[in-house]
């Protein structure tokens, strides 16, 4: 007579919910770790071995905050190498140096807010993920997509993106990144989300929608108020939960 085995169910799906959960954690994890790798600037790809060379790093790396915190304080026309040198005591020798003209360090900065703006939204979106369940993790995703909004770097993307609206020579550096960007961010995503599955195409379509009304909230923020601002950012996660059970 065969023994008979006492089985919880309910045990046995939650830890099968559990398992998945950890997977998507995972996943989630490596997509970050491909999406940082393609999208990291130069200067930051591998620690130089030499102390000279080091030093080299950490005052480039200076300079290029200094210069994204004259474009978000300045817009791009108060993006000069001389207001960075002034802003970080750099001598004029010094500045040519690392950036010889004003367009190599708009190059820098340019793929520095790209990185930046990566590297924050997916640490700020990883940390909340274990143990949630799908339609809490579209939320959880557009909350955090909101929050990078409001960073200095995606002021500083604003900027670029509206100044190269008129400016041919920014436009030749800055359309090309934002492309490899996006490029970047679709191709990996169902790697960031993969419980979306074989809906691949109604899930561009929702990131689509939140970048787009995120960025429309972003340059209303003078005309709406706190209240209406939350109505609308609740209204945005409910429409990307609504294309995801569709």
């Amino acid at each position: 007579m065969p023994l008979r085995r006492n089985c919880d169910f309910g045990q046995v799906g939650d830890l099968t919910g559990s398992i998945q959960n950890e997977r998507m954690v995972l996943d989630v994890s490596t997509a970050k770790e491909r999406m940082l790798a393609a999208l990291r600037p130069a200067d930051l790809a591998a620690q130089p071995a030499r102390w000279q060379q080091q030093k080299s790093v950490r005052t480039r790396m200076k300079l290029v905050e200094a210069a994204i915190d004259c474009l978000v304080e300045g817009g791009y026309q108060r993006l000069t190498t001389q207001a960075v040198a002034e802003r970080t005591g750099c001598s004029r020798g010094a500045m040519h140096h690392h950036f010889p003209a004003r367009m190599d360090l708009v190059a820098a900065v340019i793929d520095h807010i790209f990185y930046a703006r990566m590297r924050l939204y997916l640490g700020d979106y990883l940390k909340d993920l274990e143990g949630r369940p799908p339609d809490e993790v579209v939320a959880l995703a557009t909350a955090a997509h909101w929050r990078s909004v409001q960073t200095r770097e995606y002021a500083a993307y604003l900027e670029l993106a509206v100044a190269a609206r008129t400016d041919a020579e920014l436009d030749q550096m800055f359309a090309p990144a934002a492309r490899r960007y996006d490029d970047v961010w679709i191709s990996e995503m169902t790697g960031a989300f993969p419980f979306w599955g074989e809906k691949w195409a109604m899930m561009v379509q929702a990131n689509d929608f939140v970048i787009a009304a995120h960025m429309g909230m972003l340059i209303q923020r003078s005309v709406l108020n706190e209240e209406r601002t939350a109505q609308l950012s609740r209204l945005i996660e409910r429409f990307a939960a609504l294309i995801y059970r569709s």
